[in-house]
């Protein structure tokens, strides 16, 4: 797909499907803006493709500021910015009778919060084009609740609601929303769960059910994001084929 018409920010891009749509989308000739935490993950997919346009931003998704002066960069040295896939998320699962309030306290921050960060930061910028597309990785578990994620679940099915709205009230500006909702992949997301049980559940369900790996559901990103301007993919959900839930 040729996307070089594109400049797309991605936050939590440093691993996992992050990662795995910086590099599709680096093939596909997209302008590139990658932010994440771990900045020498971010400068390892910039050295894989040395030919492409790509800066990378070492940034907390829950620190406004920072979100930012990503956006703020961005705009000063492209002009425009015609996508923000705002990715990061954490999933440290547990009964909630365990009262990891810690847990549950990290979960509102980074996976609401990180993403109305990417939308304040950028929303003003798009309205003035008139135009943009922001994407959210969202999750089955924010369509479907388990026992054990109340609170995961919980942050997605609010990230479902926000990006709704978002849909709503700026369809008149031109400006697209997409929520990816992945069943079980192959990412990182397993090492933010702290409880060993649920993490051992969490890796045998994905084994067992052959699970998506991250390139698959960048796939989908990348296919909404190379959309027709007058097409907005508002909603993909992608299942391995084995998983029921």
């Amino acid at each position: 797909m040729d996307l070089s018409n594109k400049v797309v920010i991605i936050m939590g891009a440093s691993s996992g499907i992050g990662a795995a749509t910086s590099e599709l989308l680096a093939k596909d000739n997209a302008t590139l803006v990658l932010g994440a935490r771990r900045i020498d993950r971010l400068n390892d997919i910039k050295n894989q493709f040395p030919d492409a346009t790509i800066d990378t931003h070492e940034v907390d998704v829950t620190n406004f500021d920072q979100v930012k002066a990503v956006v703020d960069d961005t705009v000063a040295k492209y002009g425009r910015i015609d996508v923000i896939y705002n990715n990061a998320g954490i999933m440290p699962t547990a009964p909630l009778v365990e009262g990891r309030r810690d847990e549950w306290k990290q979960m509102l921050d980074i996976n609401i919060m990180g993403v109305l960060n990417g939308i304040a930061a950028v929303l003003p910028i798009m309205v003035k084009q008139q135009s943009g597309h922001v994407i959210t990785t969202d999750s089955v578990a924010g369509h479907v609740v388990g026992p054990d994620a109340a609170v995961y679940s919980g942050t997605k099915f609010a990230v479902r609601a926000i990006m709704d709205g978002l849909r709503m009230e700026q369809a008149e500006n031109n400006i697209k929303t997409t929520i990816i909702s992945p069943g079980s992949t192959g990412t990182e997301l397993f090492n933010s769960i702290n409880d060993a049980d649920q993490k051992k559940f969490a890796e045998d369900f994905f084994k067992n059910i052959n699970g998506l790996q991250p390139a698959q559901v960048a796939s989908a990103v990348e296919y909404a994001i190379g959309t027709a301007d007058n097409m907005s993919v508002s909603e993909v959900i992608v299942r391995p084929t084995r998983q029921s839930l």
